[in-house]
């Protein structure tokens, strides 16, 4: 098989299956990445979330463990009493080392309901001593806090902030007795510092506190492999004053990943063995047989000898195509002595007897015209103008017999010069069917070995001059009713002109046969010009004799008529080949004997650059 020939049958299916195969392994990695990638990518944002929400749960509750420690100071006898009295006793007890270390904080003050700092202390607990720094920038943090907003009308509250580099849990609670009764006399504050391994503690998981700046929206950083995630640590203000930042292995991305992977690879082999698989099949089946049948037809054309096609018995549709190939070759055999036999007669026939129809309708008109010429009588009679004439000459005639001779004369010559008119327009029109009679004849060799030449040419025009002719031709009063204005198609200008002289011919022959029937008919011819798509249809109707609708097929034979007096039927013929070989039809309709006929002609429009080109 040709497969290499790109012009081959199997080098096509080739290129066909290969252009399945690809564009069905795109389609397929498309499907699956909308189906997988998704469910992956929404596993993933769950497992973001989640983390997320593990996060925030445990600075929760790393601000609850705060904001209990402080409440046992706040709602206790001992500091409602100091807060009373203040005194070193309490402040050695409450404020040592030992008592802060178990409580796990650094940092403890208790503030007046004025915001008069009354005691504030901060331990170094590594070290064990105090810190002056970060003492100072306890107590300027304190007095910034609005204790009212930070408890919103609660006795405690516990929140994040910023301690000079510090970020600590702050709680805060109203200094009150240990039954919670009486006026609270002040705050207790306690701050506990937040660090990266507290959070990688509290998470289990490698954690680092960003300090520097914070969004206040969780952000997720993608990386090949791992996500990077920072959940925002909220402060009194609802804003972040740092932020918890970890990583986390993307393992549902990476099976999703691996997931699609394996079945694109999977799909896609799949794919490839089934079109390898399909494609040596159609070679076999199909390609191999019909390579026999161009080999065979090859040999055929080369040797001119129509010969059987040698091929095993099929039942499929390959071996139904062998035998009716083979019933083909033996018909054509048949056939090809029968055109031999037959050709050269025709051949010799039918083009002069299509020329002679054709000028025999074109010369129809003019013989009408040298008729009425000849049969015409004068428009005065001639003995009478030489006698008025001669008593004009005389000077005895009164003048009121002058004038009336006078005024006949002139008529007499007004009549003669109308006569002389007319004849001159008829000689005119004759002269026109003249003129068509010989492009006939000069174009009838080409036409008849060739496609006629194709051009826009305006029906309109040719329905007008044929319609002229055909006025003069009928021998018989006919009103013909047809559109004005131009009307461009794509056909043969003299072809054209010959079909519709001929259509207007037979309309003719059909409306005086009509009128033997019934005299008081009148006939008339009616034209009308529809465009339909890239088409334009011509419709010729008369009033003529119409035929039967189940003979309309036979009208187009060679030799057929309705009419016995004659045995023509050329001309239908003829001008159903012309239309053809112009690329058009035409088709006649009637609805039956008495109800008249319609000629549709149909050809293509004239483009509007065809017509520019043209012009």
């Amino acid at each position: 098989m040709k497969l290499l020939s790109p012009a081959s049958l199997g080098a096509k299916l080739l290129i066909i299956l290969t252009a399945v195969g690809l564009a069905g392994a795109i389609a397929i990695t498309l499907m699956l990445a909308a189906v997988i990638t998704p469910s992956f990518n929404q596993l993933e944002a769950k497992e973001i979330d989640a983390h997320v929400d593990r996060t925030r749960a445990a600075l929760s509750d790393y601000l609850a463990k705060a904001e209990t420690s402080v409440r046992d100071y706040g709602d206790w006898n001992s500091s409602y009493d100091y807060m009373g009295h203040p005194n070193p006793a309490f402040e050695r007890e409450s404020f040592s080392p030992l008592a802060m270390t178990n409580l796990a904080v650094t940092g403890m003050a208790y503030v007046g309901n004025d915001g008069h700092i009354v005691i504030a202390r901060w331990l170094d607990l590594a070290k064990g001593t105090d810190a002056p720094a970060m003492r100072t920038a306890l107590i300027g943090r304190i007095r910034q806090i609005d204790f009212a907003r930070a408890l919103h009308g609660h006795s405690s509250a516990a929140f994040y902030t910023r301690i000079g580099p510090v970020v600590a849990a702050m709680a805060v609670a109203q200094v009150r007795r240990s039954d919670g009764s009486g006026t609270p006399r002040g705050y207790v504050l306690m701050a506990r510092p937040l660090t990266s391994e507290r959070l990688s503690t509290l998470l289990q998981l490698h954690a680092l506190l960003e300090a520097s700046s914070a969004a206040d929206a969780p952000v997720i950083t993608p990386h090949y492999g791992q996500m990077g995630i920072s959940v925002p640590i909220f402060g009194i203000g609802g804003h972040a004053v740092a932020a918890v930042h970890f990583n986390v292995a993307r393992n549902v991305s990476l099976l999703g990943q691996r997931m699609l992977l394996l079945a694109v690879a999977g799909t896609s082999v799949l794919l490839i063995i089934v079109l390898f698989v399909l494609r040596r099949m159609i070679a076999r089946l199909v390609l191999a047989p019909l390579n026999q049948v161009e080999r065979h037809m090859q040999g055929v054309t080369a040797s001119g000898s129509l010969s059987p096609l040698d091929q095993a018995p099929r039942a499929d549709e390959i071996g139904s195509l062998g035998k009716s190939f083979n019933t083909m070759l033996h018909q054509l055999k048949d056939l090809r002595e029968q055109v031999e036999v037959q050709s050269f007669a025709l051949g010799k026939s039918e083009s002069a007897v299509a020329v002679m129809h054709n000028v025999r309708n074109a010369l129809s008109p003019i013989s009408t015209i040298i008729s009425r010429g000849i049969g015409l009588a004068p428009p005065i009679d001639q003995a009478m103008v030489e006698r008025a004439v001669g008593e004009l000459a005389r000077e005895d005639i009164p003048a009121a017999r002058r004038q009336k001779l006078a005024a006949f004369v002139a008529a007499a010559i007004n009549a003669e010069a109308q006569a002389r008119e007319a004849q001159r327009e008829q000689l005119s029109e004759g002269r026109t069917a003249l003129q068509h009679v010989l492009e006939i004849i000069g174009t009838q060799q080409a036409a008849a070995h060739e496609r006629p030449p194709l051009a826009p040419c305006d029906v309109g025009e040719i329905i007008a001059q044929n319609a002229n002719i055909a006025r003069h031709g009928s021998g018989a009063h006919i009103a013909f009713d047809y559109p004005s204005g131009s009307h461009l198609v794509l056909a043969n200008r003299v072809i054209l002109s010959q079909v519709v002289g001929n259509l207007f011919g037979n309309a003719a022959e059909a409306i005086a046969a009509a009128k033997k029937l019934d005299g008081a008919r009148e006939g008339r011819i009616t034209v009308s010009i529809t465009s339909e798509g890239e088409a334009t249809v011509i419709a010729i109707r008369d009033n003529g004799e119409g035929f039967a609708p189940d003979v309309a097929a036979t009208l187009f034979q060679r030799g057929y008529s309705t009419r016995s007096h004659k045995s023509g039927g050329l001309g239908l013929h003829w001008c159903a080949n012309s239309m053809t070989a112009m690329e058009g039809s035409l088709r006649l309709e009637s609805e039956g004997v008495g109800c008249g006929a319609v000629a549709l002609l149909t050809l293509k429009a004239a483009a509007v650059e065809s017509v520019g080109l043209a012009a």
